[in-house]
């Protein structure tokens, strides 16, 4: 799915977000529940105000695993396993949150870094994304 250029791309733009996990991570969890308010209905237990501990430990957790999967891209399916695991059999996340999610994260990759976010890069990063999404719901059937 991904050419050698578009991964190096992807590495080049992860290069990025590296040192910045826990705060891109809060940013784009903080903008989906903004903008996708039905995303809230699995954080319950959730402080989801702005700054919130729980919010930026979660975001931190979310892009080290996106992390994992830039360090992997070559074989997602194994290294995502127990997060496709859990979100289809314990969490059931709707699928389409990955979806909402992604979004907000090149969002907030533009903001942060908008000279980074060429058009091949956001073409190439995106399809990383779905690709971490596909897998990610792999398990749901």
């Amino acid at each position: 799915m991904l050419n050698a250029d578009e991964k190096q791309l992807i590495k080049h733009a992860w290069e990025k977000v590296l040192g910045h996990q826990e705060d891109f991570g809060a940013e784009a969890l903080e903008r989906m529940f903004t903008v996708y308010p039905q995303t809230k209905t699995y954080f319950p237990h959730f402080d989801l105000h702005h700054g919130s501990a729980q919010v930026r430990t979660h975001g931190k957790k979310v892009l080290s695993a996106l992390g994992e999967a830039v360090n992997h891209i070559d074989d997602l399916d194994s290294a995502l396993s127990k997060l496709s695991d859990m979100h289809a059999q314990t969490l059931r996340v709707d699928p389409v949150n990955f979806k909402f999610l992604n979004h907000c994260f090149l969002v907030v990759v533009a903001i942060h870094h908008p000279g980074v976010l060429t058009p091949e890069v956001h073409v190439s990063l995106d399809k990383f994304l779905s690709a971490v999404a596909t897998v990610l719901t792999s398990k749901y059937r």
